[in-house]
């Protein structure tokens, strides 16, 4: 485990990443509403010290649903830092910083650290499940600021339910969309009955939590959609993030949002499940 703690009484874990793009065009992609909308989830960031600041998880996910918090540093290019307040419970409030250091050839290494005060280890594995969510994520802000940063954005979201288990949502929701058994570099497109999705598999997780995988897609527009499954409590879930970039974002999020709604409820929370 990496979480690290000190005499203080503070907790935290690290990490680093490199990304393609200019320091200017990296701050907007992590500081900013608009720039997190594009490849994390929706965000509302007042961009001042002591500005609001916001993410929107949906009401059905694999954790909390809004968390919120304060701008504590505003440095552009350079450095952002927020604290989030009832991100989990009655936990202590979260402070995260992000540094964007310029490399060579356009490229950034952005440092993110998260931490909190607290003599009490009830919120350790909590603490230490930031590190492990976040990289599915990066890869998708990878892709956005290699082809489009700074494009519009918009997104199309749905969960469902499932009674028979992570394993069964995940092979009942990937054998659909023609994704089961996929390998990286994979061209696949879903068939007649399912939303339209055409593209490359760029990645594939999967651990004793959750699984991924991660498309780079250009139909029905260029984007990326990733689907995942997890479990929250004694629920298995199953879902679909599609993030979409060009002129027509809002448009084509618009008219898919229903379709992935109606068609990943039907297939998941209507599946007989052998006794």
């Amino acid at each position: 485990m990496s979480l690290k703690k000190d005499d203080s009484g503070r907790r935290w874990v690290e990490m680093e990443f490199l990304v393609p793009g200019t320091p200017e065009q990296v701050w907007h992609a992590i500081a900013t509403g608009a720039g997190m909308s594009a490849w994390f989830t929706p965000t509302v960031v007042e961009e001042h010290v002591g500005g609001a600041i916001s993410f929107d998880f949906g009401p059905e996910n694999c954790g909390e649903s809004v968390s919120s918090g304060t701008v504590t540093a505003w440095e552009p290019p350079i450095r952002f830092a927020y604290e989030e307040f009832g991100w989990s419970g009655d936990a202590p409030p979260v402070a995260t910083e992000v540094t964007v250091t310029s490399r060579s050839g356009d490229q950034c290494v952005v440092r993110m650290v998260h931490s909190l005060f607290t003599e009490k280890d009830d919120w350790d594995g909590e603490l230490e499940s930031f590190e492990t969510g976040w990289p599915g994520f990066f890869e998708v802000l990878r892709v956005y600021l290699a082809n489009f940063a700074g494009a519009q954005s918009a997104t199309v979201h749905a969960m469902s339910g499932h009674p028979g288990g992570e394993p069964r949502a995940w092979s009942t929701m990937t054998a659909a969309l023609n994704l089961a058994g996929v390998n990286v570099g994979d061209r696949r497109e879903t068939p007649g009955g399912a939303p339209r999705l055409a593209g490359v598999v760029e990645r594939i997780h999967q651990d004793g939590n959750s699984r991924e995988l991660m498309l780079r897609i250009d139909e029905p527009a260029a984007g990326v959609a990733v689907l995942g499954s997890c479990t929250v409590g004694d629920e298995a879930r199953a879902m679909a993030s599609i993030f979409l970039y060009g002129p027509e974002a809002s448009q084509v999020a618009a008219a898919e949002q229903p379709k992935w709604t109606t068609w990943l409820r039907g297939l998941l929370e209507a599946e007989p499940v052998a006794n």
